[in-house]
């Protein structure tokens, strides 16, 4: 039998958190996601994609599996990236609006609602917070900055997208539209938000950008150096597939 849902709502709501290496954050993440979730009036589920963890990640993602009826572990043993952990636990979700977020909460929890609404109420098929929004509030480097507003440049011009922010981890998606894209995205890891937005762009999706309040983590996971200049890469490698298909 499957998980109840939290709410009455007959609309279902799941949360996808991928997750490696956040045995500390976890559990205050997932209770004020589930408060926000609560707030928003739908039904929800929270699935923890737990991606090769080695520090206790995978234990407690069970033990709160097991504590809370809203809450689904998924495991891998091996670290397979984070886009193949998104593409695995999305398959398996239960909801008509399809969710991720990063388990830093970078983005201010107070977006989720128009974020879901964006679909429920107003029709588009994806919508994305977005960080170059006049109405955003963003709190990063200049040097983050640079790079952010540079690599848009780059994913808009080479990749024919009118988005302004690809890269936000704040995305919610219509069930049907998302599961018909899975089997074309090819990125494993940190490019898989810029891929599956340029290819539901290309596709004639309706995608909503939605301001968010965002706050760079101290202990981000991303290299600003190494990950910028393999996700160049992974747009020349994604604009030369687009031009010879």
């Amino acid at each position: 039998m499957e998980k109840e849902t939290a709410s009455n709502n007959k609309v279902v709501v799941s949360v996808v958190l991928p997750a490696y290496n956040e045995a500390e954050k976890l559990e205050g993440a997932v209770e004020k996601i589930s408060q926000a979730l609560k707030e928003t009036g739908y039904r929800y589920e929270i699935i923890i994609a737990e991606d090769g963890s080695t520090d206790g990640t995978a234990e407690r993602s069970e033990e709160l599996a097991q504590k809370l009826p809203y809450v689904r572990h998924i495991h891998r043993e091996k670290r397979l990236g984070r886009g193949t952990a998104l593409n695995n636990a999305f398959r398996q979700c239960n909801g008509e609006v399809l969710v991720y977020m990063d388990l830093d909460l970078a983005t201010d929890l107070k977006s989720l609602k128009p974020l879901v609404e964006a679909i429920t109420v107003e029709g588009y098929d994806f919508s994305t917070g977005s960080r170059m929004l006049p109405k955003s509030k963003v709190e990063r480097t200049l040097r983050r900055s640079i790079s952010s507003k540079t690599y848009n440049f780059l994913v808009r011009h080479m990749l024919g997208s009118k988005l302004r922010d690809h890269q936000c981890g704040f995305k919610a998606f219509k069930r049907e539209p998302l599961l018909r894209l899975l089997d074309e995205v090819e990125a494993t890891h940190w490019f898989w938000d810029t891929e599956i937005i340029v290819r539901a762009y290309r596709h004639g999706y309706r995608i909503k950008e939605i301001p968010v309040e965002w706050k760079s983590g101290k202990d981000t996971k991303v290299n600003l150096f190494k990950d910028s200049w393999n996700m160049f890469w992974q747009i020349m490698k994604l604009w030369w597939k687009l031009k010879i298909k």
